[in-house]
């Protein structure tokens, strides 16, 4: 019976359900030309879309005939613009290769008509005011043709095309843009066919190179072959056979959504049937068809307009006086959801409230609002810390991120369980010497007062950053796949949260932690079988298919310090995680709400033994979802993000009910972060500012401010996650993120430098403090040192700098040697 009951349920959730999405093309105004865009360049500078050059005449990119180039640059500043003419180019080019990068673009290559030479020259496009400026290059090594460009770390590269002599070649040419000299210099050649009329993409860190012609000779009056075999290049690496093309053919490809690239490449059966768009998944190497080409679509041009796929035929119909341009946008499936699954989001939240009611009556004071009474289990203490960690962010970054890459990132989870030892047998001892509701209590004891108001400031900074982006990159994803907006999602997990904190304090937070993770870790596992019982042999076909594609691939060994070598991995997260189980309030606080040091000792042993049948299932879910996927590539939606896989699964897979179940869990894991943060930060500005300037205060006004600070905090939280999905100011906001980032390490310094050095005073801890930012600052910006690495950095400085200091300055602190 059980079996069958498994059967059932892997037959309920039977690929299916969901498809991914088409592309839907729309008409923009027609290009003023009467003989198409063929040839032409074509880019996106400042926002603008820009048409530059192409054949005028009756050939074709595989034909001989008479043509000759042209020189005229069209310009559309908006979607719903008119076309306009602008500076014309230099001289008249026709297929020559374009990569645009943001501000600029670079035209490279072309010829000037049928039987001409090849051009050699390139420039930078820029826009000066209304009008164009071409800024000479170097000139490439020689003439080229029919080559296709794209940008990739500040470098154009320049694939494939007709050289000199007129003959097809496979070379690789790139421009450093950043060389203080830019020189073309020839990478490393396709090994394969020379080929013309390639598609370049840049995607993932790599270009690929999908299908091309090879081209008759030219004696020959035989039409261009059109290929399939496709290629990956990775600077360093070298080229790598990916999947081929459904079908031969050339032309074209563009960035599609996040990791796809869309091909609108020219026919290659010659049956006239109609023209059909592919897509190419980068990261599980498949080709999906995204519908049919609108009519007029042959030898298209095509880029990426803002996210936007716009393309340039040729007319239709004989002597049109216009080029037909259309604009795609990707249509996805609804949402998948149902009504069982909005009940069961409901009732969860409705629980998350109930146990916010029950924990408020059994608090009076400050002491059980920030530490339960200093009863809390320790078990449910571990779970909480766990939970706290595991913010909604992880939860589906982890399985994104195996199922994008491989297990390289396990080696992180490993530096927590050893992180484990210090934190118990030296950092513990030292927290639970006295009494405490603040961590930066102790730096007070230990240094002076500067230095404790200095460490609680730069929490709180942080903290309320890390909120408004908790609640905002969640409901993004949680948008797309449950159909829910994303300022409802924001709302949801905003009032919900600061609901039950204000009501339960650290209890309700707590308690609604252990309840969380229960339901996210069940599941994980639940979504884990369905996964491996749609799949071909199960697990054990999960791992064959895994270690062919090197997916389980866990240690590189390398001194490089810019790579994830094992050293780096490990050693990084070592000290990068020193900085929350250290002097993150929001984790430290947890082990002052026990009874005493061996409980907190305890939780910490709890969360460290949770990671590791939970990060096996995190990291196997990856993989898997990387299989499903790579096995059902039309169920995947080219418009999402790769954060959002396990979301979409879920939203396709899952069970009506169980579906909305687990959906309201990721909900609940971004609230199980945003509850830590309120109260910590709570607890953050009354012990270290209010009680401690108005020592005299009352417990119950401290408690009462408490509460209107969670909630106040709360509804900031909310409005700056609303500001972010409305304002589009994400840049903005990923620079004050990383501006606060840069304090963790100092922070952790100063913990370090209290514990485990006698000498260091309060002038030398500040000053170390403060120089560890500056340092780590310098090292992201002039260095290609890893980011793992920068907790080192920033402990380490702080450590070092507030010891010299210590020395130098010699100031008597006001603070015990606790």
């Amino acid at each position: 019976m059980r079996a069958i009951a498994v059967a059932l349920l892997i037959a309920a959730c039977a690929p299916g359900a969901l498809q991914g999405a088409d592309l839907e093309w729309t008409g923009l105004q027609a290009l003023p030309l009467p003989g198409g865009a063929e040839g032409a360049f074509a880019a996106v500078i400042d926002q603008k879309l820009v048409v530059a050059g192409g054949v005028n005449g009756p050939a074709s990119a595989d034909e001989s005939g008479a043509w000759t180039a042209m020189a005229d640059v069209w310009v559309l500043e908006s979607p719903d613009g008119s076309w306009r003419k602008t500076t014309p180019l230099p001289q008249p080019t026709a297929f020559g290769a374009s990569a645009s990068a943001g501000t600029f673009a670079v035209f490279a290559g072309g010829s000037a008509g049928a039987g001409a030479e090849g051009r050699d020259s390139a420039y930078r496009v820029v826009f000066e005011g209304d009008e164009l400026r071409f800024q000479p290059l170097p000139p490439l090594p020689g003439a080229r043709s029919l080559a296709s460009a794209a940008m990739l770390d500040g470098a154009v590269y320049l694939a494939c095309g007709r050289g000199t002599d007129g003959e097809p070649t496979s070379d690789m040419l790139v421009l450093d843009l950043n060389a203080v000299r830019p020189a073309w210099e020839i990478a490393s050649p396709l090994p394969a066919t020379p080929r013309v009329s390639v598609g370049l993409t840049a995607r993932e860190g790599a270009l690929f190179l999908l299908g091309g012609a090879a081209p008759a000779p030219a004696s020959n009056d035989e039409r261009a072959r059109p290929l399939a075999d496709s290629y990956k290049f990775v600077p360093g690496a070298g080229w790598t056979r990916v999947a081929d093309r459904p079908a031969p053919a050339s032309g074209q490809t563009v960035p599609l959504g996040p990791t796809h690239i869309a091909s609108v490449g020219n026919s290659s059966d010659g049956t006239g049937r109609p023209l059909r768009a592919m897509a190419y998944h980068v990261l599980t190497d498949t080709w999906v068809s995204q519908g049919e080409l609108p009519a007029g679509a042959e030898r298209m041009i095509a880029v990426d307009w803002g996210g936007t796929l716009v393309a340039a035929g040729k007319p239709a119909e004989p002597g049109t006086p216009a080029t037909p341009v259309f604009a795609a946008h990707l249509v996805a499936e609804p949402s998948g959801f149902s009504t069982l699954d909005y009940t069961a989001l409901a009732c969860y939240f409705a629980a998350l409230v109930m146990m916010g009611i029950y924990f408020a009556r059994q608090g009076s004071s400050t002491e059980d609002f920030f530490l339960g009474g200093r009863s809390m289990p320790w078990w449910a203490t571990g779970l909480s810390i766990y939970g706290t960690q595991l913010s909604s962010i992880s939860f589906m970054a982890v399985p994104a991120k195996v199922y994008a890459t491989d297990w390289i990132y396990i080696l992180v989870q490993l530096s927590i369980i050893l992180l484990a030892f210090p934190v118990v047998y030296l950092y513990l001892p030292h927290f639970r010497r006295v009494k405490m509701t603040s961590a930066y209590e102790y730096l007070e004891s230990r240094f002076n007062l500067p230095v404790r108001i200095y460490a609680s400031l730069s929490f709180v900074l942080y903290q309320l950053g890390r909120m408004a982006i908790v609640m905002f990159l969640p409901a993004i994803a949680l948008s797309t796949v449950t159909g829910i907006s994303v300022y409802s999602c924001i709302l949801v997990m905003g009032v919900l949260a600061t609901l039950y904190t204000v009501m339960g304090g650290i209890k309700a937070v707590i308690w609604t932690d252990v309840t969380q993770v229960f339901v996210l870790y069940g599941g994980a596992v639940l979504s884990l079988v369905i996964l491996l019982g749609s799949m071909d042999g199960g697990l054990s076909g999960l791992l064959s298919a895994g270690q062919e594609y090197d997916k389980f691939h866990i240690v590189t060994w390398s001194w490089d310090w810019t790579t994830t070598a094992v050293w780096v991995v490990l050693v990084g997260n070592l000290f990068m995680n020193l900085v929350p189980y250290t002097s993150d309030q929001a984790v430290v606080q947890r082990y002052f709400t026990t009874k005493d040091e061996k409980a907190a000792a305890r939780s910490i042993w709890t969360n460290a033994v949770l990671l590791i049948p939970s990060t096996l299932t995190l990291f196997l879910l990856g993989t898997g979802l990387w299989a499903f996927y790579r096995a059902n590539p039309e169920l995947l939606d080219p418009a999402l993000p790769t954060d959002s896989i396990f979301p979409l699964f879920i939203a396709q897979q899952l069970p009506s009910g169980i579906a909305g179940l687990l959906i309201a869990a990721v909900f609940a894991a971004s609230m199980s972060t945003l509850d830590s943060s309120l109260n910590s930060v709570s607890a953050a500005l009354v012990t270290d500012f209010y009680a401690r300037f108005r020592p005299a205060s009352s417990d119950r006004r401290r408690l009462a401010l408490a509460r209107w600070l969670t909630a106040g905090l709360g509804v900031l939280a909310t409005a700056t996650s609303i500001a972010l999905a409305t304002f589009n100011i994400g840049s903005l906001w990923d620079a004050f993120q990383g501006m606060m980032g840069l304090l963790g390490g100092g922070l952790a310094g100063l913990f370090a430098l209290g514990m485990f050095f006698r000498r260091a005073n309060g002038a030398g801890a500040i000053t170390g403090a403060v120089s560890s930012v500056v340092v780590l600052y310098w090292v992201q910006q002039h260095t290609d040192l890893h980011f793992f690495l920068y907790g080192a950095v920033g402990i380490l400085s702080c450590v070092g700098i507030g010891l010299l200091a210590s020395q130098v300055l010699g100031v008597q602190d006001s603070g015990s040697r606790a």
